[in-house]
């Protein structure tokens, strides 16, 4: 098979039921975005992480090729290509890891500044790749529907990667910075 096929030479794509639409389409955006946020995950997971991190994310990375699946699915016809859900459970594993990486944090006081460690930002940058796809997909949802779990999974992700991001700070033994807002005159 090979990787190129020409028909996107116009600046559209092909959803999965062959329908064209523009590169650009809010659709397409959020998907692709989830693509850029999917990378980030596997960055991360190529670090010095302990092994129960690397396995959720890669849990979390087959799951977001299936929200990826969804959103390149008009919503009128997923239904009959079989393309899996987000469920319940996918949702509560997130709260029930971030629940337990939180045990073992200091209480937050303050917003933190990203940073501390190279692994620690990677994961700032994958939680701020998928805020930004969760706007897109919220953008999306105002036009077309999109399941609820759907909205609800990348919101906790983007808590998770948080979480994350803490937890190997403390890991690593890197600083946390708290951001300490400047007096005003």
């Amino acid at each position: 098979m090979k990787i190129y096929t020409k028909t996107g030479d116009k600046a559209t794509t092909a959803l999965f039921t062959g329908k064209r639409v523009s590169k650009h389409h809010i659709r397409i955006e959020s998907y692709g975005t989830l693509d850029e946020l999917n990378s980030f995950l596997g960055l991360i997971r190529d670090q010095k992480i302990d092994d129960i991190s690397k396995q959720n994310l890669t849990i979390i990375q087959n799951k977001l090729f299936t929200v990826g699946a969804i959103l390149a699915t008009e919503p009128k016809k997923d239904n009959r290509l079989k393309i899996p859900r987000i469920h319940n459970q996918d949702i509560s594993l997130l709260e029930n890891q971030m629940d337990l990486m939180n045990e073992e944090l200091p209480e937050m006081t303050h917003f933190i500044l990203p940073g501390g460690h190279t692994t620690v930002s990677y994961c700032h940058i994958a939680r701020t790749v998928c805020r930004r796809a969760e706007r897109m997909i919220s953008y999306l949802n105002e036009n077309e529907p999109v399941p609820e779990n759907l909205l609800a999974y990348i919101n906790r992700l983007s808590d998770y990667l948080f979480v994350l991001a803490r937890k190997l700070s403390k890991d690593l033994q890197a600083e946390e910075v708290k951001w300490i807002p400047e007096k005003l005159d």
